[in-house]
């Protein structure tokens, strides 16, 4: 969901660094590839906290204020494994978008002794970027919270902490998938449980009194209404940047593409991977435990400050 907390500019073209010119790297793309991505950025962390309490608190209202006390039993049980499910896969791609590295490209690697292993075509230009001194390949953009250049990237999103790119895009796209989604549901319960309490007695419809009732189905509601119509627009926007080949900055700079557009299903297929099938609605898809608990031994978590 992009704010105006979103903080991102383009950078300038500079030329390579000279072989006197230094930077201190303290990581490599060796060392990304072993670390956990995690980005220190005061704004962010506390709006990714208060996305999860947020879809905590429409899952308390459902489950104890609406669901619960219903006299339906299977009422209950269908709604409620519906609204948890998606809540969970909600907060899992949630947490995939903002612990997958998005597409950095390696500080420092802008050494004429790196261009020499390239193997470049004469009279081809590269060029660096000033501010974390890499090279800067082809739509990649400098993000001045992340303090790193991203492949492809779309937008800096607070709401998930990170930037949103090349390789984390699908889990932010199922990220204001599922938000959409259990809003809607959380919007449809609240106007039948209301119904069902005006038509019989508030005092039975609720373990609660009827005036914390109200208010906690009212707070729903808002929430609801607010986090259906921002993730469902980010959700179509997605989509659509996704089925042209476009990013939200090269959208918003009119910026001609000079490379291979991949439009309709092959860009979808870019970002999703392979064939339509279930698994491109799947956060869990190539997530590896004991690959995640191997790379903390070894490298610990790499934090982007």
């Amino acid at each position: 969901m992009q704010s105006s907390g979103h903080r991102f500019r383009d950078v300038e073209h500079h030329p390579l660094l000279a072989e006197n010119d230094s930077y201190d790297s303290s990581s490599s793309e060796a060392d990304m590839a072993e670390g956990v991505w995690f980005i220190r950025d005061g704004c962010g962390m506390v709006c990714a906290i208060m996305t999860w309490l947020l879809v905590v608190y429409a899952d308390f209202v459902v489950t104890f204020v609406m669901l619960l006390p219903s006299k339906d039993f299977w009422y209950s049980v269908i709604n409620g494994v519906l609204f948890n499910c998606l809540a969970v896969l909600a907060l899992s791609s949630h947490l995939r978008t903002m612990l997958t590295d998005p597409g950095a490209v390696p500080k420092g690697n802008a050494t004429k002794e790196y261009m020499d292993n390239l193997q470049l075509k004469p009279g081809e230009v590269i060029y660096k970027c000033p501010k974390c001194c890499s090279i800067k390949p082809e739509r990649a953009h400098h993000c001045s919270i992340c303090k790193r250049c991203i492949r492809k990237m779309d937008h800096h999103c607070p709401w998930v902490n990170n930037c949103v790119g090349e390789k984390n895009q699908r889990f932010f796209v199922l990220f204001t998938m599922y938000t959409a989604l259990i809003s809607a549901h959380a919007l449809i319960l609240c106007g039948f449980q209301f119904f069902s309490c005006v038509r019989g007695q508030w005092t039975e419809c609720s373990d609660f009194s009827p005036p914390v009732t109200v208010i906690l189905m009212i707070f729903l509601c808002l929430e609801g209404f607010l986090f259906l119509t921002f993730t469902a627009v980010m959700f179509g926007t997605q989509i659509h940047s996704v089925w042209n080949d476009e990013t939200e900055i090269e959208r918003l700079k009119s910026e001609k593409p000079t490379w291979e557009r991949r439009l309709r299903w092959e860009g979808m297929k870019s970002v999703f991977g392979g064939q339509p099938s279930l698994l491109w609605i799947n956060p869990f898809a190539g997530f590896r435990i004991r690959r995640l608990l191997l790379r903390t031994k070894k490298g610990g978590p790499e934090f982007s400050v």
